[in-house]
């Protein structure tokens, strides 16, 4: 019988969730800080996608699964030594992993060539191919208490939650499918139970387990049972000590007898009959006091298009409260107006609203950083180097849309940088350096963006050869005078490449060209610093969410734009003692002993200058990634508040110093500036040579 597809849904998106704690796990494995509860998670992460691909007859999946969490359970028995091979195949085998699980999602054959070299090297930590199992049939549960023996077995401790039995589930039936699998004596824990019936609460699970099961070698058939519980209740399962004295045997029904009247649970001499074997209160309180108490993670899955339509809600709601202070505005009625006072109430929740939207889709940079990981490895092992990928920041929050179009980005500044960057380990240890190289991957908040960058510790650009080589392919005239910042951004150039070769990871130059173009449809930009001999920066700027962002509402020849409000310090009017000339147009701002260059916003976007005398003006200081400050000089300041960010991509392409464009209260359609754009002088752009109307190609003296 097919599989049901929203059943299928849900197996794949539990299986991306435990590929993260598999990787996780490895990472930590790879790193030394591995414990055995993080082998123990490795291997369970491992079981679970087995042993639910099992139930949709995912045979390439199961198989691979299998070996793969024999050999963890060799690991994790301590049969086999955690050493730097094996901890390379184990995250091959991870990789692997989920290439299958995406293959099955996709519904498409696994790469045999890939797969079967992994298969092959997990084999050769166990020996000899052990006979093929019998095929694993589903059978009707059976009760057998047998009596118990001195054979070796497992102890399981089992409390179900108060989720557990609201979900409907049964613990009979999971104790008794354990007494299936060997001789076992059971124990139940009555202590808390309250005392008074009037404290009893329906809901709540007073009852917790002890079964000692033996004649069992192995606990993954005690695992299979509760796998689909797992997270339903406090489960613990652990070698028995065969020093412990054992506890008497508790009856349990017969699910096929007739049901009999059951006792009163409340009654003196009911509890005392149960709890001859078992521990006191305070025994059960000491045992406990060290233990966290434990509580089920609970989410909930939404679909991304539900998100999109309240997001687009609020967004329209935000436009909404634009429009009703604009008209209170209009109808210029006095301050002292309850109507402001709720028109303040209705901001604040408005924002409030948002900001609950915006946190539904913002997700860590986590899951992105582990695939990294692999395409690490594999960049490493095509050229034959030693490269180390450190991450930082892996708890950064962005919005997934961000998270889910970064992906080829990073791909290909990864392989571009352990290509380029990092050198063989011959030539770094003829230079000093260690011969393993390191990549650093990290993710942070600034300034209501996120700043990712990925930085490496090898030769640094070669600027003379980047030069020559956009000569010789026609990108630039021969006498083009650029600066060292014009030069690093040649390598954005379409059709740029440094590799005198073609191979999988570059050569056909079309990596650095496609991760500016995908940064930018994401509304932000990319910088490059390099040190030569030491290493190369790539620094990624994007918005938190593509949203809505706070912004400040200024005119400019006429003209009403926004500037966001992350990038702004402070604003000032300047005096002229403030001001200073340098060269035949250019000014500085004087401010607290230093100078800060100013750019005419005005003349900047191409408008006539007919621009008012600076002292007659606002100007905005601001701090971008790129430039420590600058100040933009704009005619007037309306107002700050909350704007919608509507993106121009798609109908006017990229424009240089635009980020987007926003609804106003009343309206008005005002672009939004952006200000890194200006002050890096990106209205010029060094290799299409494309400017704003009505101005000479420059770069900003900032």
């Amino acid at each position: 019988m097919a599989a049901d597809g929203s059943i299928l849904d849900v197996f794949f998106e539990e299986c991306e969730d435990l590929i993260v704690a598999l990787t996780e796990g490895l990472v930590e494995m790879r790193d030394g800080n591995a414990d055995d509860e993080t082998v123990n998670a490795v291997f369970r992460a491992v079981h679970s996608i087995k042993g639910a691909a099992g139930a949709f007859a995912l045979d390439e999946l199961v198989g691979f699964a299998h070996k793969f969490e024999t050999v963890l359970d060799e690991v994790r028995s301590h049969r086999l030594e955690t050493d730097d091979t094996l901890l390379r195949v184990l995250q091959r085998a991870g990789d692997i992993l989920a290439d299958l699980v995406e293959a099955a999602r996709d519904s498409i054959p696994a790469n045999r060539d890939q797969v079967d070299p992994v298969l092959a090297d997990l084999q050769s930590f166990l020996g000899a191919e052990d006979a093929p199992e019998e095929e694993f049939v589903f059978e009707a549960m059976t009760l057998d208490f047998g009596e118990p023996d001195d054979a070796a077995g497992f102890k399981v401790c089992f409390k179900p939650t108060r989720d557990f039995y609201a979900s409907g589930h049964d613990p009979l039936l999971l104790i008794s499918a354990v007494q299936d699998l060997g001789e076992a004596k059971v124990t139940v824990d009555t202590s808390e139970l309250p005392e008074h019936y009037s404290d009893f609460n329906w809901e709540e699970g007073y009852l917790s387990w002890k079964i000692d099961v033996t004649g069992v070698q192995s606990d993954l058939p005690i695992l299979d049972i509760f796998q689909f519980v797992d997270d339903l209740c406090d489960l613990k399962v652990t070698a028995i000590d065969d020093d412990a004295p054992s506890a008497p045997i508790i009856d349990l029904p017969d699910l096929e007898a007739e049901p009999q009247p059951e006792p009163d649970v409340f009654a003196p001499e009911a509890v005392s009959s149960q709890q001859v074997a078992l521990t006191t209160p305070e025994q059960k309180k000491d045992e406990n006091k060290d233990k966290p108490a434990k509580r089920p993670a609970t989410t909930l899955r939404v679909d991304p298009e539900r998100v999109d339509r309240l997001i687009n809600a609020v967004g329209e709601l935000i436009i909404n409260q634009s429009v009703i202070s604009q008209r209170l505005q209009e109808a210029e009625l006095p301050n002292s107006s309850e109507l402001f006072a709720d028109l303040d109430d209705y901001k604040l929740l408005a924002r409030e609203i948002q900001e609950g939207v915006m946190a539904i889709r913002a997700q860590p940079v986590k899951p992105l950083f582990q695939r990294m990981l692999r395409i690490a490895r594999e960049a490493a092992d095509a050229t034959g180097k030693n490269v180390e990928l450190v991450t930082e920041g892996e708890a950064t929050e962005v919005d997934k849309t961000v998270v889910e179009r970064l992906a080829d980005p990073l791909t290909h500044m990864i392989r571009n940088a352990i290509d380029h960057g990092i050198e063989k380990p011959e030539d770094r240890s003829k230079a000093g350096k260690s011969a393993q190289g390191q990549l650093r991957l990290s993710a942070s908040q600034r300034s209501g963006s996120i700043v990712i960058e990925i930085a490496d510790d090898g030769a640094g650009l070669n600027r003379p050869r980047i030069r020559d080589i956009a000569v010789e392919k026609g990108l630039i005239p021969d006498d083009a005078q650029l600066s060292d910042q014009e030069i690093d951004h040649l390598l954005f150039a379409p059709g740029f490449s440094t590799a005198s070769e073609v191979t999988n990871l570059s050569g056909r130059g079309v990596g650095m060209d496609v991760v500016k173009t995908a940064i930018t449809a994401l509304g932000g930009r990319v910088a490059i610093t390099t040190n030569p001999g030491h290493g190369t920066t790539f620094s990624i700027t994007l918005p938190l969410t593509l949203a809505v962002m706070d912004g400040m509402i200024i005119n400019i020849g006429g003209q009403t734009m926004v500037v966001p409000i992350s990038s702004i310090l402070e604003t000032i009017r300047p005096a002229a003692a403030d001001l200073s000339k340098i060269g035949l147009r250019s000014e500085l701002l004087r401010i607290r002993g230093e100078y800060v260059p100013i750019i005419d916003l005005s003349e900047r976007l191409g408008h006539p200058d007919e621009s008012k005398p600076m002292t007659d003006r606002v100007l905005l200081l601001i701090q971008t990634e790129t430039v420590p400050q600058c100040a933009l000089a704009v005619d007037d300041i309306f107002d700050q508040r909350q704007v919608v960010v509507k993106s121009m991509q798609g109908n006017y392409g990229q424009i240089n110093g635009i980020s987007g464009a926003t609804i106003l209260g009343d309206g008005k359609i005002a672009l939004i500036i952006d200000p890194d754009a200006i002050a890096i002088g990106t209205a010029t752009n060094p290799v299409t040579s494309s400017t704003f109307e009505g101005e000479q190609p420059h770069v900003a003296a900032c």
